[in-house]
């Protein structure tokens, strides 16, 4: 159990203003790692933030250059205690999207962080600086009571899981001794809820679907050659409806896993999804309706439509377009098997009379999870339970993508994500926030992971 005196610090470091001050230092850095300026802020922010905070925990700190020149460095942090001792891998990434700024409410500045009631508004005040900060800070507390952490440390930053994680797994294959740990826990993503401790033990899978119907370089008139020319808009229409159909049903047996387990079926059994404050409303018979909400989000594949056009929506005219194009997405879980995506949707479309359509399948993240079972994850939920208001959830795989796989794949270790955000965070978009209530829970639940860890590490 905690000691009691390590969670009144904790308390006192959010409610003292000491957490949110950290935070704004964090926030001002624009590491937005798809713009040029953005790749100068996130050199600073290694240099400046996150190298001294790692250094003041007995870190020694080495930055390296990405394999990918289109990916930013990569930062490790190591403290070893005593090399019998377990060890411990953290993971977050710098970077954030981009600012939008003049799209804020209030006038506000993304760079600055705002309070507003239990709001605090910043860019990356949820992903992922204010999650990396909880725990840096939930090791300085431990550090501080105890003097040691009781397990060796080592944490690895990136620069570009914003924009897919380019060079991570190559980085990561070329430097496993130097990431050698005995556990992953970090914090990225959000939370069941907003009341709801969580852990979850992988993320999804994303291949995006490039559907192309180019038929003919012009327009020609509806009233002149309407049912003679094949219009590539309702070729699209009908060739997306066979593949999803207009309830979310996906159409095509080679994009679904081949079964739900029993272990993620039973931890998902009581999981209840939506019906919270600022949560959108589900919608009855959408998806496949044969599994719970929760299955269907954590446990299963959905092919969703992202973008879908043709002409000029807002301005038409009186002609067959010549061309129709559409991007979907498929989120799908570990054990699907998408090395022949693009294949196996091209051979359904030909199938249904849509051969026409050219298909260009182009897989991001890949789907992973630890098994539900691992005594990893019996460890941590019994620590949380024993010092969370709320019995933590267990999610067997985060809804959108992470580079988990580096992890459990590459480096074969079981992966414990403790999110310390929500799901109406906004994150992406204007508006993001981390919740203070979240933050200094997340800081108890973090501290008390930790030091159990040392106490494991002593043989307590």
């Amino acid at each position: 159990m905690i000691p009691a005196e390590l969670v009144t610090k904790a308390h006192e470091h959010v409610d003292s203003g000491a957490f949110f001050a950290e935070l704004a230092e964090l926030v001002r850095y624009a590491t937005v790692s798809d713009h040029p300026s953005g790749r100068v802020a996130i050199k600073a922010y290694l240099d400046e933030v996150l190298t001294p905070a790692l250094t003041a925990l007995g870190c020694s700190v080495e930055t390296y250059p990405n394999p990918d020149p289109d990916g930013g460095p990569f930062l490790i942090g190591t403290r070893i205690e005593r090399p019998e001792l377990p060890t411990l891998l953290c993971y977050g990434h710098a970077d954030v999207v981009d600012g939008h700024e003049g799209q804020w409410s209030e006038g506000r500045d993304p760079w600055t962080l705002t309070a507003d009631g239990e709001r605090w508004y910043g860019r990356g005040s949820a992903d992922n600086k204010g999650q990396h900060l909880i725990n840096l800070t939930a090791l300085r507390l431990l550090l501080a009571e105890t003097g040691s952490l009781g397990f060796n440390l080592k944490f690895l930053f990136e620069t570009g899981e914003e924009i897919g994680s380019p060079g991570l797994d190559e980085f990561v294959e070329a430097n496993r001794e130097a990431l050698s740990a005995d556990v992953l826990i970090a914090s990225d993503g959000p939370r069941l809820d907003a009341a709801t401790p969580t852990v979850f033990l992988g993320a999804r899978g994303s291949v995006r679907i490039a559907l192309d119907v180019d038929l003919r370089p012009d327009a020609y008139h509806s009233g002149n050659w309407g049912g003679v020319l094949r219009n590539p808009a309702t070729t699209l229409a009908g060739a997306i409806a066979c593949l999803v159909d207009g309830h979310g049903r996906v159409q095509v047996p080679e994009l679904l896993p081949p079964e739900l387990p029993d272990s993620v079926r039973a931890a998902l059994a009581d999981l209840e999804i939506g019906n919270k404050p600022g949560d959108p409303a589900l919608d009855d018979g959408w998806g496949d309706t044969a599994l719970t909400a929760a299955e269907r989000l954590y446990g299963w594949n959905t092919l969703e439509v992202l973008s879908l056009g043709a002409a000029d929506i807002d301005r038409p005219v009186n002609a067959i377009p010549g061309r129709a194009r559409a991007m979907l997405q498929l989120r799908y879980v570990a054990g699907t098997d998408v090395d022949g995506v693009g294949e196996a949707i091209t051979k359904h479309l030909a199938a249904n009379g849509f051969s026409m359509v050219d298909v260009t399948a182009e897989g991001s993240f890949l789907a992973s999870r630890t098994p539900v079972d691992d005594p990893w994850v019996g460890w941590a939920k019994s620590v949380l339970d024993e010092v969370a208001e709320q019995r933590a959830a267990i999610l067997p795989s985060f809804g959108g993508g992470l580079p988990n796989h580096v992890f459990t794949d590459l480096l074969g270790l079981a992966t414990l994500w403790l999110p310390h955000s929500y799901p109406g965070c906004l994150q992406h978009a204007p508006d993001e926030h981390l919740l203070a209530p979240i933050a200094r829970e997340g800081l108890v639940l973090a501290t008390a992971l930790f030091h159990a860890l040392g106490r494991r590490g002593e043989g307590a």
